[in-house]
């Protein structure tokens, strides 16, 4: 069988090489009426076509390469250029529109299979959490992993820690949903914080390789971990024992106090009250419970913590003059600060 025939026409072979399409493909539109054969020898049945109808058998599979159905490619390649434009916008029109929805279900796809294990809290009151310990880190050369802040998670939600060895604050955030495992992580506090400071409704935290995947809506991004052992703080809070003395006092009226202070600020923990020394000495109203205290306390230390705390009330825990001191928020309980007393003399 020849290439073409006398009348220059091209054998359904040679139109298949030419247009991509295979024969099969070329018998099929000819059946549906898109593309038939301009001559079908009647002895032996082969097809034989036009070198125009060779170029809309190119157009076909491009057409049909963007999966334009079959009647509006009989209408593009069949009617005038106005109208075939108004077909093709509006096809791809219709895939970007099914595109969107295709990313849209990836990334909720992904989310649930970057979640995998992970934790779902609520944005804002995990970036609160945030705020509240991260200005205990801090970056010292020697001990790297300061600078980071410990998420812990387990079936009761997200444990948040940060320490400088001269305070530590701690923080847990109930989980929206069930916990799957426990894990824990440490990450720079920082980037942590830049992570979650503008996430919108719910977040997921993940455990990643060492690090930690924080998924938002479609979006995922993994914050890398610090290869270090954190500090064992709740072995720090254990060992404290049971509180001696308990002081409630006002949060605004303190940390006025500590502002205007300058150097080491010893207190007096006593009777109604709560004397701030320095060179100008403050008596500040408080309830107190248990036997006199004198501890002292770097501002540039104590001054964070309660600028961290929540609500207009502050409860301060003393064991002793040299142990340190746990700051709670009165209104909320599980914000937890501890403060280490220094020598009263320096």
């Amino acid at each position: 069988m020849t290439e073409t025939r006398d009348q220059g026409l091209l054998t359904i072979g040679a139109v298949a090489r030419a247009s991509g399409l295979t024969a099969s493909a070329l018998r099929f539109y000819g059946d549906c009426g898109l593309l038939a054969p301009a001559v079908v020898d009647e002895v032996t049945g082969y097809r034989y076509y036009t070198p125009e109808q060779c170029a809309r058998a190119v157009l076909i599979r491009r057409l049909r390469g963007i999966e334009l159905p079959l009647p509006e490619v009989a209408e593009v390649l069949d009617a005038g250029a106005a109208r075939a434009g108004e077909v093709l916008d509006r096809h791809v029109a219709e895939l970007a529109r099914r595109a969107a929805a295709a990313a849209a279900v990836a990334g909720e796809v992904r989310q649930v299979l970057a979640a995998r294990g992970g934790v779902t809290v609520d944005a804002a009151g995990f970036a609160r959490a945030v705020r509240q310990v991260v200005r205990a880190a801090v970056v010292d050369p020697e001990f790297p992993v300061l600078a980071g802040v410990l998420l812990e998670v387990d079936d009761t939600g997200v444990t948040v820690t940060a320490t400088d060895r001269y305070r530590l604050s701690t923080r847990s955030v109930a989980p929206r949903r069930g916990v799957e495992r426990s894990w824990s992580a440490v990450v720079e506090a920082g980037v942590l914080t830049a992570a979650v400071a503008e996430a919108p409704g719910e977040l997921v935290l993940a455990e990643d390789e060492g690090g930690v995947r924080i998924v938002t809506g479609a979006v995922s991004r993994r914050l890398p971990g610090i290869a270090a052992e954190f500090p064992d703080y709740r072995a720090v809070l254990a060992g404290l024992g049971p509180a001696r003395t308990r002081v409630l006092l006002g949060r605004a009226p303190l940390l006025a106090a500590l502002e205007a202070a300058t150097a080491t600020v010893p207190l007096v923990v006593a009777g109604a009250g709560v004397a701030l020394g320095g060179p100008v000495p403050v008596t500040l109203p408080a309830t107190v419970t248990g036997a006199p205290l004198r501890p002292a306390f770097d501002p540039r230390v104590l001054r964070p913590a309660v600028e961290d705390a929540l609500g207009p009330e502050l409860m301060l825990d003393l064991t002793a003059p040299d142990q340190p001191v746990v700051l709670r928020s009165a209104t909320d309980g599980d914000l937890t600060t501890l403060v280490m007393p220094v020598d009263p003399a320096h």
